[in-house]
């Protein structure tokens, strides 16, 4: 989970953008997230497949926590 710049605000998922299994590519939305008022698209880190997902919709987030496992070819 990236720094947002938001603080003293809860952060959850809102909605995976991407379903297990699938192929992604750096930069592309692979989650959205509420941040206080914000809904932000969390872009994946790397190319590959998402392996698992690490946190569920309506999951609250910190900083530093890891949200997926995405395997690189």
């Amino acid at each position: 989970m990236p720094e947002l710049g938001i603080e003293d605000q809860p952060i959850v998922v809102s909605l995976w953008l991407v379903e297990q299994g699938s192929r992604v590519a750096e930069g592309e939305p692979l989650l959205e997230v509420l941040a206080g008022p914000a809904t932000v698209d969390l872009p994946a880190p790397a190319d590959g497949v998402l392996i698992e997902k690490l946190v569920e919709e309506d999951d609250p987030l910190v900083v530093g926590q890891r949200l997926a496992v995405i395997e690189s070819d």
